[in-house]
């Protein structure tokens, strides 16, 4: 099989693999669609986490095309996404080969079976809704009538916003710094989309009951801190890196805020297979580059561009 491999830092090359046999409990899984992550391009650059080689990929979807002793073999042919964490702790991606191969393994108690004519494209979108799932659980009873600040246009905010609406939501106001993500947030509900390049929001201008961060700035972080009102509800899904807290605690302790955070997708993927395919969430709006998997260069480096029209690449397996 074909596969993109990290060999080193910053190196990716296409590479023949010997294909997987799945053992008991495991399917092989026939990649069909991939995304392209900012965390993908954090562990091609080189970290702790996983060394190399190493195949990433946990923005998957795909089919099933074999399955290991006890695995019920009438899955043969189904259109399938799954949760990435296995039993041993590692993750499909990361320590365990993902999607930017043509097949790798999972479990079987994993997986998420779609229907037949789901778009594999968005649903390769499933995993950062799911993440958002989680976040949503993990923020709890929020004020529907009140305003919701989302803050961060990648993705997992424009998700977030779709979410929102879904839950009705009527006052979603997200800020970022991409004009034509903005306007894509309006299409999925938002009231309001603040350019933090032309335009700010004013704590004095009243403060908001709930807050998500999902930009990972630590700044921005101590903004929402800023804004919020007494009592506020904050969910916090940013990846901040090293970056430290250094507001002053008393903030959290006068106004009374709730703090909460939310890591990956435990726990949220079979309400995020229902949600993608029950509540008409336009997931496929995000997919703005599909690219057949041999030309994984150039869908890097439209990610490294940062360009405002690249929302998510996808790399194509078939």
């Amino acid at each position: 099989m074909k596969a993109i491999v990290n060999t080193g830092p910053g190196q990716l090359e296409w590479q023949d693999l010997l294909t997987p046999e799945p053992h008991a409990g495991q399917v092989r899984i026939h990649t069909v669609a991939c995304g392209i992550c900012a965390t993908d391009l954090e562990m091609i650059a080189g970290w702790e986490r996983t060394g190399f080689p190493a195949v990433p990929g946990h923005e998957w979807s795909g089919t099933v095309d074999a399955v290991g002793q006890g695995v019920d073999a009438t899955l043969v042919g189904r259109p399938c996404v799954a949760e990435n964490v296995l039993a041993d702790g590692g993750e499909v991606g990361f320590e365990h080969p993902g999607g930017y191969a043509e097949c790798f393994l999972t479990e079987a108690a994993n997986l998420q079976v779609l229907p037949d004519d789901f778009d594999l494209n968005a649903a390769a979108l499933i995993e950062p809704l799911a993440v958002c799932v989680r976040g949503m659980n993990r923020l709890g009873e929020f004020d529907r009538g009140g305003p919701v600040l989302v803050i961060g246009d990648g993705p997992i905010g424009l998700i977030l916003v779709m979410l929102l609406q879904h839950h009705g939501a009527s006052q979603i106001v997200l800020t970022g710094g991409r004009d034509p993500r903005l306007a894509l947030a309006r299409q999925f509900g938002a009231a309001r989309t603040v350019n933090y390049h032309t335009d700010r929001l004013d704590p004095s201008a009243g403060r908001i009951p709930t807050i998500i961060e999902a930009s990972g700035n630590g700044a921005a972080l101590n903004g929402a801190l800023d804004l919020a009102a007494p009592q506020a509800r904050i969910l916090v899904l940013g990846d901040y890196g090293t970056t430290r807290a250094d507001f002053p605690w008393n903030k959290l302790l006068h106004r009374e805020l709730t703090v909460s955070g939310s890591n990956a997708s435990a726990d949220a993927w079979p309400a995020a297979v229902r949600l993608a395919s029950e509540a008409n969430l336009p997931l496929e709006k995000l997919v703005t580059h599909r690219l057949p998997a041999r030309e994984f260069a150039r869908g890097m480096e439209l990610m490294r561009s940062r360009r405002a029209e690249v929302i998510k690449v996808i790399l194509q397996w078939r």
